[in-house]
């Protein structure tokens, strides 16, 4: 299809505490816009603080979808957000109304707009193979032998990343090839999609600001009740430390406090340094993506900023 002949859908995208919910809600002020999240924490029900979910009123202002869809014992994957992300945005074009996406997943949107790479499926027995050999020695020795056959991984992983040095080894004992490789081959693209999608980057020109503001919004986290959330989910017994819910930012390292392992100072400043990371990670996504338009998140005017980037992605839908 035509490019020219697809409807420009904006993307919102940035890392944590860059301002995103912010600059959404501020345009869908403006406009009947309905807000698609790209967010893989968002999507588990009964985890709201520790995810800075949208409230409740921000929710009833403004509709938004793919937030709690799943239950935190759910697994939800990169092709599961595509096929519902498209969904949602035809049902919202459908309404005449304007879809917005706002997140910071980037593998999500990189399945999104670039289709999927054929990685293999989870395998039962190789991940219970590799959970073993992690009880006996640790993560950063399965690390270690990561970068022995998938270097270019192994560098952008902590060596606790329990969650990705298991998938990356778990990818080349499937096939043999390097994670890394098979993301880096031509993707599954579907040029039959009506859509053009366009980035809008909320990035920091100062780190340090940032870094400043995810220091805050953590505490203001723990200040709203995010260590009883976590007692709240401990308490359905259904639940263990390694399940991708619990292993988002934030919910990994408060459990660690509950179980007794640190302590509440020690807790907080791992929860703070964890999204630090998790910051840099999104930012390292987002740089790779030349065609994006960049707004200074740290600016006073951001809000105002990211409002008019989007309408501008906005008027390329109208007759000329």
């Amino acid at each position: 299809m035509d490019t020219s002949h697809r409807i420009a859908v904006a993307c919102l995208l940035g890392p944590t505490a860059s301002g995103k919910t912010a600059a959404a809600l501020a345009f869908a002020a403006k406009r009947p816009a309905e807000i698609v999240s790209v967010d893989s924490a968002l999507v588990y029900r009964e985890m709201d603080i520790g995810t800075a979910k949208p409230t409740p009123d921000e929710r009833a202002r403004v509709p938004h979808h793919l937030i709690d869809i799943r239950k935190p014992t759910e697994a939800y994957s990169a092709a599961d957000f595509r096929a519902d992300a498209l969904q949602a945005i035809g049902e919202i074009v459908a309404r005449g109304r304007v879809p917005l996406l706002v997140g910071g997943t980037m593998l999500y949107y990189k399945a999104l707009t670039q289709g999927l790479n054929d990685l293999p499926s989870a395998d039962p027995e190789v991940r219970a193979s590799l959970e073993e050999q992690a009880a006996r020695e640790g993560w950063p020795a399965l690390h270690s032998r990561l970068a022995g056959v998938d270097p270019i991984t192994a560098a952008r992983l902590a060596p606790n990343d329990a969650q990705r040095i298991q998938r990356a080894l778990e990818v080349f004992m499937l096939t043999g090839q390097p994670m890394s490789a098979l993301l880096a081959a031509p993707e599954r693209k579907d040029d039959g999609l009506p859509y053009r999608f366009v980035p809008i980057a909320l990035e920091p020109s100062d780190r340090a600001v940032l870094h400043a503001r995810i220091e805050q919004r953590f505490d203001a986290m723990l200040e709203a009740g995010f260590v009883d959330e976590v007692k709240r989910l401990r308490a359905r017994g259904d639940l263990d430390p390694n399940l991708p819910s619990m292993r988002c930012v934030g919910y990994r390292q408060v459990w660690e406090y509950l179980d007794g392992a640190i302590d509440y100072a020690t807790m907080r400043d791992k929860g703070i340094f964890a999204t630090r990371q998790l910051c840099k990670r999104q930012l390292t996504w987002l740089r790779s993506m030349p065609e994006r338009v960049v707004i200074d998140c740290c600016a006073s005017n951001a809000t105002e900023d990211a409002v008019a980037a989007i309408e501008a992605v906005l008027a390329g839908n109208e007759p000329q």
